[in-house]
Formats: C-alpha cells, structure tokens, sequence
C-alpha cells in the first residue's frame, strides 16, 4: 500500500504552538501558580543589582568624602542582596518543579490520547501508512515535543518575565539609557523572525525525513532473510544511505539556520553593551548618575540582552518540537472509523447465538472507481463449514474482513444470528469470533501468555484442553520450560509451524461462535495439517466456519464451498458437486491433482 503523510502539507508555527500551548488546558491551575512564582522571582532577582549599586555608593560616597566606610550600611545591604537572591532562587526551584509536572502532564495525556486514536483509526488507515513512519510519530515525534517543550517553556516564561523586569528597572534608573538599550531590540526582533521563519521549514524536513528513514530501517529488518536471500542488499544500503544522507542535509540545514539566531543576539548585545557603558560613564562625569546606578544599569543591561539570547537560543528546540506536534496533530486528526453504537445487544444473543451468518446484497470497495464486491448474498448456517477458494485478489479476505467489521459496507448488510453487525458494538461482534491469520502474530511472553490471550479468565485446566487438542501439549512438552518458555521477538526460536499452532490454541481457547480460518494450516506440515483438520472438525461443530484455503486437500469436506473471481461467488456446492460441474472449482482442483502437462 501506498504510505504517504497523511497531510498534504505542515501547519504554520503559530496555530500549531497555540493548539500546543491550549493542550494544557487541565494543568491551568498548576500553570497559574507556576507564572505567580515566576513573577515574583523575576522580580526579586531583578531587584538584586539595584541594592548592590547601592552598597557601591555607600562605598564610593565615602571614598570621595574622604570619611570611614559606614560597613554595618554595606553588611546591611549585601545581607538584604542575599536574603533576595535566595528567595528568588527558591521560589525559581519550585517554579521549575511545578512547571515541569505541567508539562509532563500534558505530554502524558497526548500520549493516552494517540493510544486512544490509534485504536479508533480503520484499517484502511495502517494499510495506508509504513509501520515505521507510524512509530516514528508515535515514539519519536511525541518524545521530541517532551524535550521541546521541557526546555523551553521555563526558559521561555522565565526571559519574558524578565525582560519586563529589568526594563522598568532600567526605566527608573535612566530613561535615556533605557532607550538606548531598546533600540536593539527590533532589530534583534527583526533578524530573529527572518531566520526563524527559514527554519520553520527545515525542522519539517528533517522530522519527515526521520520517518521515512525509520520506515525504510523497520521495514528492511522486518524481512532481513529475504533481503538477503533475494541479493538485495546493496540495494537497501543504497536506499538507505539515501535516506541518511537526506535526513543529514535536513538536520544540517535545520540547525544550522537556527543556530544563526545566537551567534547574532550576542552580537548585536555587546555593540548595546559598549554604547551603554560609554554612555553611563559620560553622565557619570557630569554628574547626571551615580556610579552605583551605572553599576547597576549595566548589569541589567546584561539581564536584558541575556533572556533575548535565551530565546533566541531555546527557538530552534521550540522550532524543532511545533514540528513533531504538527505530525502527532496530523495523527490526531485522522478520519475515525465509523463510531461503535453503544446499546447492548438483543437478549440472550451471546448465550443463544449459534453463528449463523447472512450477506443481503453486500457491496464494498477499496477504491470507488474500481468495484470489488457488488452484489454479493449467502447464508452460513449454524455448524456449517464455508471454504472460500479462488485466485488471490478474489475477494476472499476482504470477505471476512467484513464480517469483523474491520472495513464498513457500501451497499447492503451481514447478519450475525438475526442481528445487523452495525446494531452490534465492534467488542460486542469481535467477542464472538474467532480469528486465526496466515502471518502469525505472538508478542514477546510466554507461550502460556500467548495462548490465554484468547481468553484471558481460562483456568490452566482449559487452556492446556486447548493446547492438547491442538497438538501444541506435544511439542511444548518437549521444551526445557514448557509453556514457561518465553518467545522471543517475532517467535524466533519457534518454527513457524509451532507458531501457528500456538495462534490456533488461543482460537480454540476463546470458544468462539463463529470461528475464521484464513489459510491457518499453510504454515504447518502434511501430518500435522491431517492432525489439525481433526481437531477444528470437532471444534466446529453448533459453529460456523469460515476457511480461507489455497489448498483444496484442507477444505474437501467443507459443508459449502465458495469459488470467488473478481469480488462474486462464482460457483458454490459441496466438493463433489463441484468437481463434477466441471468449472471454475474444477479447473482449480485440476491444477494441483492434475498429472504434469506434457
């Protein structure tokens, strides 16, 4: 399938940030106390210099009055300065502890959030997208919005406060050296937005550019074997030496131009710093300020540039983070699947239903432009063992797809015992079914795990009823652990036949109504294919069957057999009946009994 983004395009900065900044919404009070706190540090930190000035001329007055230093004033005055730096520094802690659980807060609920979406998303959506390109956003885009926004935001909060701060400070020391130190900050205002708008750009290019290479890498190790055995290896390095190499010229350039913002807020900071000190020592000498006043002012002139550079310097992680939390928006905003109705089911229909299944006039595509299923109808009774055969793309999977409900119809409606699926919750209908798949899936347990995953309130007596009518009692038996043995990633040290065999045990363990069956016996050998058809013809039974199947050996005493060709049921009947038909069953049946073709 094809695994394009889901937008065609990234959102701007600024309704990207604020719908970041509005995600915060049910840590408010938390934020409220974090800016009161913030506030009142800033000021008595930004207070401190304005006293130290002062401990200068009682310093300096002294010195050209040519009297004693007055040293209880000065002790006086630094005691005042220290009991203000601690005080601030404290209440900064606590700030910085409050705002962080803020915002971890937040990107906890994000995450609960993409959960919640992902498991709401159809099918078609994972068809669409590479896994890789998936986790990426999932993992790595909302990690990055973590980071982002843990290193900004008390920086950030912290310099604006700051900058008022000093600024009234500078204001009510000298207004025209307040002045001077303001005409730098357009231009600094100016400069800043140009580069930061040029690299809005380039932090969506590299954290695109990390999705596709993580797709690429996913994919690759995901079928590593066949990749080697097909020789092509020299192919996915060059791809993904491609991919690396364009996520490289991303990042460069993303760093790069938003590294330019503080080598420049520097810059433009000492050519204010040395115009204010030539300045503040001129009316110095002409006795306009005093010499602690112009102590103090440069060094709230320092305090002023410094939080520009601040945020400056924190605008490349805020540039980076919007960047990820646009892609987890795209995520977020994906189309839903049909909601679920939330009405229980008719009385007694899981207890009664013996799973008798109705296609009336079924219609559905993937694409509308290319019809698939148009006007399909068929009755599975209650113990009935359906085979669907055909060529693949013939419709056979989709079939059962839309029993689970994991695609919506276009036309017409499927009963289970009487009752429309769409009237059934998705829980509701999928409780009552049974799955097994060709590609096998196990996670990373134990094979006791793996099987009552089927029913996770299984008593061991039942699950190990299900492990022996499976013939998986025989193979685990002669494992070191038992069915305490761990599967590894992927089910490595299973063969795939014992794989499977585990994914039919935990079929088998839910007991379902209706039971699916989509080419489960391709993994396992002739003997034990002749094993299992054994035991899914006792399971079978007051249920109905549905058997997906390539090979005709499996489904030969099938009660009805469908033959699908281009999404319609072609031919249906029994084994014999079909063979003597002499059709499209047939000619398939042919195929793989038939002598060799001279």
């Amino acid at each position: 399938m094809g695994g394009g983004m889901v937008a065609q395009k990234a959102m701007s900065f600024g309704p990207s940030a604020k719908r970041l900044v509005r995600r915060m919404g049910p840590e408010r009070h938390r934020a409220i106390a974090v800016v009161v706190l913030a506030v009142v540090s800033v000021v008595l930190l930004a207070y401190g210099p304005r006293l130290l000035g002062h401990a200068t001329d009682l310093v300096f007055d002294a010195f050209l009055a040519r009297r004693p230093v007055d040293f209880d004033a000065v002790r006086t005055v630094l005691l005042q300065v220290l009991g203000v730096y601690v005080a601030g520094s404290v209440l900064s802690w606590l700030q910085g502890y409050l705002l962080n659980d803020v915002v971890q807060g937040t990107v906890r609920r994000m995450r609960a959030e993409v959960e919640d979406k992902l498991n709401a998303l159809p099918l078609e959506y994972f068809d669409r997208q590479p896994r890789g390109e998936l986790m990426s956003r999932v993992t790595n885009d909302i990690d990055n919005v973590s980071q982002s926004l843990q290193q900004t935001m008390s920086q950030l909060l912290t310099s604006v406060l700051t900058v008022v701060a000093v600024l009234a400070m500078m204001v009510s020391i000298s207004p025209l050296l307040a002045l001077i130190a303001l005409v730098s900050v357009p231009l600094a205002m100016l400069l800043t937005q140009a580069i930061m708008k040029r690299s809005q750009g380039q932090f969506v290019a590299q954290w695109r550019r990390t999705g596709r290479l993580n797709a690429h890498i996913e994919e690759t190790f995901s079928g590593h074997s066949l990749v080697n055995v097909f020789g092509r290896r020299a192919e996915v390095e060059r791809t993904f030496a491609e991919e690396n190499d364009g996520l490289y010229l991303a990042s460069f350039r993303a760093q790069f131009v938003s590294g330019l913002i503080m080598p420049t807020m520097m810059f433009i900071g000492n050519l204010n710093y040395v115009v204010i000190a030539v300045v503040g020592g001129i009316r110095v000498a002409h006795g306009s300020l005093t010499l602690g006043e112009v102590q103090a002012f440069a060094q709230y002139s320092r305090q002023f540039t410094q939080p520009l550079t601040t945020v400056a310097s924190m605008a490349n992680l805020l540039q980076s983070g919007v960047a990820s939390a646009e892609r987890v928006f795209e995520l977020l905003d994906a189309e839903e699947q049909v909601p679920s109705v939330t009405t229980p089911p008719p009385a007694g229909w899981r207890e009664e239903g013996r799973g008798e299944v109705r296609f009336e006039h079924v219609a559905f595509s993937y694409d509308p432009d290319e019809p698939l299923i148009t006007d399909l109808s068929l009755v599975a009774r209650p113990g009935q063992t359906v085979a669907i055969v055909g060529p693949t793309g013939a419709g056979k999977t989709t079939l059962v797809n839309l029993v689970m409900r994991f695609y919506e119809l276009d036309g017409g409606r499927i009963t289970l015992d009487g009752t429309d699926i769409t009237a059934l919750s998705r829980a509701d209908l999928r409780g009552r079914i049974g799955m097994v798949l060709q590609d096998t899936w196990l996670f990373q347990g134990t094979i006791r795990d793996n099987i009552r995953y089927g029913r996770p309130d299984a008593t061991d007596e039942e699950l190990l009823e299900a492990a022996r009518a499976t013939f998986v009692d025989r193979f685990v038996r002669s494992l070191p652990e038992g069915y305490d043995t761990v599967v590894e990633e992927d089910g490595a040290n299973l063969s795939a036949g014992e794989r499977q065999l585990i994914t039919i045990a935990r079929a088998f363990l839910a007991d379902p109504s209706l039971l699916i069956l989509d080419e489960a016996t391709s993994s396992v050998d002739t003997r034990t294919e002749l094993l299992l058809q054994q035991a899914m013809a006792a399971l079978r039974t007051d249920r109905t069957s549905f058997v997906i199947a390539h090979r005709l050996s499996t489904i030969r005493d099938a009660d009805l057999i469908l033959v699908m060709e281009a999404g319609r049921i072609v031919e249906q009947g029994d084994h014999a009946a079909l063979v003597a038909a002499d059709g499209a069953y047939a000619r398939l049946h042919r195929s793989q009994f038939g002598g060799a073709v001279e």
